[in-house]
């Protein structure tokens, strides 16, 4: 694949992934604040329905011979510190890397905080990567994949693994219908009680 064809396909995924995060509304700082404090799971739904994407269509593409994986190394320690680390950066600045771009596009003036942060925090470990390397990228098994392990075919596992997050995501979305999550005013706080002399909010009703 050339690189002007890499980058067309890569300037398309990334519009398509722009409107469906601006359509579920996730980029919204409520939105995401509400799910790191569990009081909605639009998020999480959110995120679960791109990962059963993915795996279906990877399962496809692998089984066909279309494409290869290519996992990296299992690094626990830095898979645990930058994970919590990055969990801590998005409830306090309710943005992460995926959505930070979103909520600049639509005029979220702190959002550039955010991102100046981003960027400031890349550089910075480009520089201490040096010095980090023995303590957090050491502990390490390689490429550990479930595959791997079990020995079965990636595009069943893929494809089990799909089926299973199908179901939990129809079980969360009859617990928590995603009316109720993104709230009449799309922040994430539809739980909230109204102040006083507010008017009262449109309650969604489901059909009958």
């Amino acid at each position: 694949m050339s690189v002007p064809v890499a980058m067309l396909i890569g300037l398309l995924m990334g519009a398509v992934f722009g409107f469906a995060l601006e359509k579920s509304r996730v980029f919204e700082p409520g939105i995401i604040l509400g799910q790191m404090q569990l009081r909605n799971f639009q998020m999480l739904k959110i995120f679960l329905t791109a990962v059963t994407t993915g795996l279906v269509l990877l399962a496809v593409l692998h089984g066909l011979g279309i494409t290869k994986l290519h996992p990296k190394a299992t690094i626990y320690s830095a898979d645990i510190v930058g994970g919590l680390l990055l969990g801590a950066g998005i409830a306090l600045a309710g943005a992460c890397p995926g959505t930070v771009m979103a909520q600049i596009g639509v005029g979220y003036r702190d959002a550039w905080f955010t991102l100046l942060g981003g960027i400031a925090g890349a550089v910075t470990f480009t520089y201490a990567e040096p010095v980090l390397k023995p303590v957090l990228l050491t502990s390490t098994t390689g490429k550990l994949t479930l595959d791997s392990v079990t020995g079965a075919p990636f595009w069943i596992l893929a494809l089990a693994f799909a089926a299973l997050l199908i179901a939990g995501l129809v079980a969360l979305e009859r617990w928590r219908p995603w009316q109720r999550e993104i709230g009449p005013d799309a922040d994430g706080l539809s739980g909230a009680e109204p102040e006083p002399g507010a008017p009262q909010p449109r309650r969604w009703k489901p059909a009958a």
